[in-house]
């Protein structure tokens, strides 16, 4: 399939946003191969994710954000990104300790599920080094004092590689360290998190065991976007599985591990093909 170019966009609800994009597309020479779109009623607001085909269109690829912009970005109150397929995302993955969504995550890569490359990994321990030397992905660790001396200037060192590495987006995949708003300002809605409760129910240390504590009959998983509250960005994938009185704290972890990994890869692949718009607190996540 040849190289496509990948339109999101949102802006105030007004008759005739889809013709005169779609216009726009067609009388350029663009072949449009998907189209979605939602209107908020209660905001007013018209969200799209619109792809086409590149090859015989007439407006070069360096230029197209540029006229978007001067035709429709002012004229609509319109926020847009425009990507390319054949400039696939390059995916950043801190972890810890605990590897099962690591392994999930790079099964997936190696398998060729996701158009996505993975320039590095990130840690504070050395525990998993042996896996990320298995899949020949380079693998950093920087060390966090306990009294968190030091995290500001490991946090530098870090953005540093990761614009070195050309890094678009971040996985935290049990990664158990707050992010700093630092690093968040640095990639706004490009980080995304996997928590082990369905929230916003257990937010913070251990929600297996507030579960547990609470006698609740479902768990669950929650991947979202990080944002300087703790566990409140928004809400890209969430799933729950049953559980009974017979569940212990150790089970309910096991339970939680399978489902995590799950979560944390269906919110990876929605990010990767480009289909998650954020809106204040929200996510509008296209087929």
């Amino acid at each position: 399939m040849s190289s496509t170019a990948i339109l999101l966009l949102h802006c105030p609800d007004t008759q005739g946003i889809i013709s005169e994009i779609t216009r726009f597309i067609t009388d350029n020479h663009g072949n449009i191969i998907d189209l979605d779109q939602y209107v908020d009623h209660i905001d007013n607001m018209f969200f799209m994710r619109l792809e086409w085909q590149l090859d015989g269109f007439l407006i070069a690829r360096e230029k197209i954000a540029d006229v978007i912009e001067t035709l429709y970005a002012q004229r609509y109150q319109m926020t847009f990104d425009l990507y390319f397929s054949d400039e696939p995302p390059r995916m950043a993955i801190f972890v810890s300790k605990m590897s099962h969504c690591l392994y999930d995550l790079l099964a997936r890569y190696r398998a060729g599920e996701w158009n996505v490359e993975i320039p590095c990994i990130v840690s504070n321990h050395e525990d998993l080094r042996f896996i990320a030397e298995q899949f020949d992905i380079p693998y950093y660790v920087w060390s966090i004092n306990k009294d968190h001396s030091n995290k500001a200037e490991v946090e530098k060192a870090e953005l540093e590689l990761l614009r070195e590495m050309r890094v678009s987006f971040i996985v935290l995949a049990r990664y158990m360290q707050i992010i700093s708003d630092e690093l968040i300002s640095a990639y706004p809605h490009n980080i995304i998190n996997i928590h082990h409760s369905f929230l916003p129910a257990f937010i913070g240390a251990k929600p297996y065991h507030q579960a547990f504590e609470r006698g609740v009959k479902i768990i669950g998983a929650t991947s979202h976007y990080i944002t300087a509250d703790l566990d409140a960005g928004p809400i890209i994938e969430q799933d729950v599985v049953r559980i009974t009185h017979r569940d212990t704290p150790e089970s309910l972890v096991l339970k939680g591990r399978d489902l995590e990994k799950i979560v944390l890869s269906r919110a990876v692949t929605k990010h990767i093909e480009r289909k998650i718009l954020t809106y204040h607190n929200k996510t509008i996540i296209f087929n």
